[in-house]
């Protein structure tokens, strides 16, 4: 109710301040409703209970700077992030683009952050004690060769902090970082973070789980790569999901040549697509966390119908509100009555 009331005003603002006042509002005056996890069954996934199937995607709380508000809005799960070694400023705004009649967002943020020291800082205050996964990328600045230094280096810093730990080489708005999605490089990037993880857990008594985040925008070829060294390699998880550049499905709208990702409604197929081949191609040996285009509770049923053991919201969640987590919520009993509470 008080998000039907506040979102005109939220929407008569560049959408990049709707996102800075949405964010301060939440971190001065706490959430928007009563502090508690929607009631749902319990999963387990990557070795992890999470309270239900649905959770908060990285790229809205990219600082962790409103962690308890966000919690109190009823997930079963919150990503923070993505977070890099350093401090940057993204790119040039604007960056961030409504389209309305599609349900869908364009941005171009470029991983905007305060640098990974600021978001564990941000962590370590918080009393949040539910399920916290924290998302790293690179620097824009750090050579393509050197990107996987990056991800250690934030590996080593959140590993004490998180749930689980998301590795971000799907976004299309930091230069070449999707060519991390290549066979050679991934396979280099995948191993020295799972050898990386090893000494982890030795050294702090805990195993956290890594899942990597992918893009939509990748034939069946490249899926089998990937797929093939998520198994290789051990990687506890995939999201699937970032967002795409396609704009087949709004073409002719205001913004829609904006450069950058594109998220919300027109992703909707796509990112089920890129789960269903997953989820064959993984044959249940890697769970998948299921992203894009989610505006509906069926639309979470949908993707877990397609092989997804948990789902996560973002476009949607700006244009409907805290209402959207509790309709998909419900959806998702209709699936837990035939589910076995462990999926991976």
């Amino acid at each position: 109710m008080l998000y039907s009331l506040a979102r005109p005003l939220l929407f008569s603002l560049d959408p990049e301040c709707a996102h800075d006042l949405s964010l301060w509002s939440m971190r001065n005056l706490g959430g928007w409703m009563p502090s508690s996890c929607l009631e749902s069954e319990a999963v387990e996934v990557m070795g992890i209970r999470f309270p239900n199937r649905i959770g908060l995607a990285a790229g809205l709380d990219k600082n962790g700077e409103a962690i308890e508000a966000l919690a109190s809005f009823g997930f079963g799960h919150l990503e923070i992030g993505t977070v890099t070694p350093r401090a940057q400023p993204g790119n040039p705004k604007p960056r961030m683009f409504r389209l309305p009649t599609k349900t869908a967002i364009i941005n171009r943020m470029g991983f905007n952050n305060q640098g990974v020291d600021n978001l564990v800082a941000h962590v370590k205050a918080c009393r949040f004690k539910g399920v916290l996964g924290i998302s790293i990328g690179k620097n824009f600045d750090t050579p393509i060769d050197n990107a996987a230094d990056d991800y250690i280096a934030c590996l080593d810093k959140v590993y004490g902090h998180a749930s689980y730990v998301a590795a971000n080489i799907s976004s299309p708005n930091t230069k070449n970082l999707r060519q991390l999605q290549g066979a050679s490089e991934l396979d280099s990037l995948l191993a020295r973070l799972k050898q990386r993880q090893t000494e982890l857990a030795e050294l702090h008594g805990r195993y956290v789980p890594i899942a990597l985040k992918i893009a939509p925008d990748v034939d069946d070829d490249q899926l089998t790569n990937i797929a093939d060294a998520l198994r290789r390699h051990r990687i506890d998880g995939v999201i699937a999901t970032n967002t795409t550049l396609s704009r087949d499905a709004v073409q002719g709208l205001a913004h829609s040549n904006e450069a950058g990702g594109l998220s919300g409604a027109p992703l909707r197929e796509r990112s089920t697509e890129v789960v269903r081949a997953l989820a064959v191609k993984l044959g249940g040996e890697v769970p998948i966390i299921g992203v894009g285009g989610i505006t509906e509770g069926t639309h979470a049923l949908e993707k877990l119908q397609a092989g997804a053991a948990l789902v996560q919201l973002y476009t949607g969640f700006i244009y409907r509100g805290p209402k959207l987590i509790s309709d998909c919520v419900k959806a998702t009993r209709e699936f837990e009555r035939d589910a076995p509470e462990t999926i991976a």
